[in-house]
């Protein structure tokens, strides 16, 4: 196997948030679908079963009237600390592993987001494609959704 570090993509935030409220946020679909997906979508919750071996599924709404699945099977949850899961996002991305590491910091929460991808072209792909800017705006949103709930 090629090495991790040159199949993972990784974005660090710090949330102005206490960890419960950052958790409830990424596991409860109410909320998840106040901020999953870039800026300017919509996203429903299809499925959640917040379980190992448990699958989710989120429909996001492009403005133009497009719409793009994203699914997934929980790997391992652990309070607090981690949610490790598959993940498509078809048609742009299929076959990662997506991981949210929690970490409490006072009332602050220091959030990592990992996405491990089969190979090392696939994650130098998907660099290029926009990861960055895309998950940015999407921790962009969750940010402003624990910061002013």
């Amino acid at each position: 196997m090629n090495d991790l570090n040159k199949r993972t993509l990784s974005l660090t935030r710090t949330f102005n948030a206490p960890i419960k409220l950052v958790w409830q946020a990424w596991t409860q679909p109410e909320h998840i679908a106040q901020w999953w997906g870039p800026k300017g979508m919509k996203t429903k919750v299809l499925s959640h079963d917040f379980n190992i071996g448990g699958k989710w599924e989120y429909s996001m709404l492009m403005p133009d009237g497009n719409e793009f699945i994203a699914d997934g099977v929980y790997i391992e949850i652990i309070e607090f600390q981690k949610i490790i899961s598959s993940a498509n996002f078809k048609p742009m991305t299929e076959g990662v592993e997506i991981q949210a590491l929690f970490e409490a910091d006072g009332d602050q929460t220091n959030f990592t987001f990992n996405v491990v991808h089969p190979t090392e072209e696939y994650c130098l792909q998907q660099e290029k494609m926009g990861f960055m800017n895309g998950w940015g705006s999407v921790f962009d949103r969750l940010k402003e959704f624990v910061e002013t709930i």
